[in-house]
């Protein structure tokens, strides 16, 4: 049987409306632009408080990791009042400062040597600091530095007690130059130390120079035979006496009662010339 054209346009277009609102809807879903897509050139954002708004993340912020504790390193011995040796061998030169040196015989050296091991004594701990103004390495290969035992810087106070002298070798002036240089004058007009004990003159440009006092003798010795009252054993009344003689006497170590007229007594614990 032939279907007529009339009885087959009416189906065709009752198929076709149900099919267009379809094609309309699919349409429109495909054209819809998502948040940050571009749309005729323009870039669509979300709405504010949408889900699909992202929030900027924070950086946690990490702890500063603490500060390297200081290095310290161990007094092995004390050589004389401005040099000292560490474990392991280095020696170190107190930098910016000087003092009479041992074996020489020059006046106070070994009471220098003494208030060193004093204040660093065998085994003690010390920190070494470097002065960026200043020679690092000396030519007999000595270290160049300033040492602290705590908070005390050791250079400085050498020189408060009258031990040591300032010397700025070439002129060089560190970073503790000032404070050294009123110590020394603190030092010498108070007459501590070396400055009581010895004929020595202030002057920062030149090593420390020390000769001994040309005392009056004493009265009191007529009446002891010939020996300064004091010590044991007996040392021999003259203008002035240090360890470098009493020892080429053969007479150290030397106790030391009452009053200590040579000054031999660095430590004040009763022994000189140790």
């Amino acid at each position: 049987m032939v279907r007529t054209l009339e009885s087959v346009r009416p189906a065709r277009l009752l198929l076709l409306l149900a099919v267009l609102p379809c094609l309309a809807l699919a349409a429109c879903t495909a054209t819809e632009p998502q948040p940050g897509e571009a749309q005729g050139g323009v870039v669509t954002q979300p709405e504010p408080g949408s889900t699909t708004e992202q929030k900027p993340k924070h950086k946690k912020h990490e702890p500063k990791p603490p500060p390297a504790a200081p290095q310290l390193r161990e007094v092995a011995r004390v050589i004389d009042g401005d040099t000292l040796e560490l474990a392991g061998g280095r020696r170190v030169r107190l930098v910016q400062i000087d003092t009479p040196e041992v074996g020489t015989g020059e006046c106070y050296s070994r009471a220098a040597a003494s208030a060193l091991r004093d204040l660093v004594p065998e085994g003690s701990a010390v920190r070494l600091e470097a002065d960026p103004a200043l020679d690092k390495i000396d030519r007999y290969g000595r270290v160049l530095r300033y040492v602290f035992r705590g908070a005390v810087n050791v250079n400085l106070e050498l020189v408060r007690r009258g031990a040591a002298s300032v010397w700025f070798y070439d002129g060089d002036r560190g970073r503790y130059a000032d404070e050294l240089l009123k110590a020394a004058e603190r030092a010498s007009k108070a007459r501590r130390g070396a400055w009581g004990a010895c004929e020595a003159v202030l002057d920062p440009s030149a090593a420390f120079t020390t000769e001994p006092k040309h005392n009056d003798p004493n009265p009191l010795t007529l009446e002891q035979g010939g020996c300064e009252p004091g010590y044991d054993p007996c040392l021999p009344v003259t203008g002035d006496l240090d360890c470098a003689d009493i020892e080429a006497l053969g007479l150290a170590p030397v106790h030391v009662r009452g009053a200590d007229r040579y000054r031999i007594d660095g430590d004040g614990d009763g022994i000189g010339c140790e």
